[in-house]
């Protein structure tokens, strides 16, 4: 499985990054929310290069100009909520693509032990289609497996692009033993070292989910 991580190229995607993990600039939610749907879009751009094209004629009133464009379907598949600013962001460059949206959370026992609960999809079929399945925070990969592969239910995708901006080093490799090794491509923005008992990223950013909308009950 192809894997690509945009914060180990130096660009301006990496202070988008650490603005998210900034505790002061975290209390802003509008702002938050806002460099998550800025980093969405970095990456529907990088994304896109790695699609296929067509070349179409345009009518301009002068003439006829041809330029190559996205020859694809795709379906941009979220797991809600802490992902619809970054879902937004790339819907910004995507706008003719399909939306799927799933609900999906731990419920946690004894100790902090979880299991990840899922209770709403809904989602176009993706059969032969481009599914990029998106969310912000990557710890354990566990809710993203369980997502693709609740996906799939609705179509064999031709290729699946993987995203989350903040990933643990253990979801990352989870994901490589558990997804296709083919037709499956990994974005991440920032992989962290280290992943607690209680599956929380460190250094991390914190609940992406409660920094974007406010604590839940």
């Amino acid at each position: 499985m192809k894997q690509i991580v945009l914060s180990e190229r130096p660009s301006l995607f990496n202070r988008f990054v650490a603005e998210l993990r900034d505790s002061a600039i975290q209390k802003d939610r509008l702002r938050f929310r806002y460099n998550m749907e800025r980093i969405g879009e970095i990456f529907a751009y990088e994304i896109s290069r790695a699609l296929p094209y067509a070349v179409q004629e345009v009518t301009t009133p002068l003439g006829i100009s041809s330029i190559a464009l996205p020859d694809e379907s795709l379906v941009l598949a979220t797991i809600l909520r802490a992902g619809l600013p970054l879902h937004q962001g790339f819907l910004n460059f995507f706008d003719r693509a399909e939306n799927a949206f799933i609900a999906a959370y731990r419920k946690y026992g004894k100790d902090y032990k979880f299991t990840i609960q899922m209770e709403y999809l809904s989602s176009p079929a993706i059969e032969g289609k481009t599914l990029v399945l998106m969310d912000p925070m990557l710890a354990t990969g566990e809710s993203m497996l369980m997502t693709y592969h609740a996906l799939l239910k609705r179509g064999q995708p031709l290729h699946t692009h993987v995203v989350s901006p903040i990933a643990s080093k253990y979801g990352v490799e989870y994901l490589h033993s558990h997804l296709p090794p083919k037709n499956v491509t990994l974005w991440l923005g920032a992989i962290d070292e280290e992943l607690t008992t209680k599956a929380y990223i460190v250094p991390g950013l914190g609940d992406a989910g409660d920094l974007a909308y406010g604590e839940k009950m």
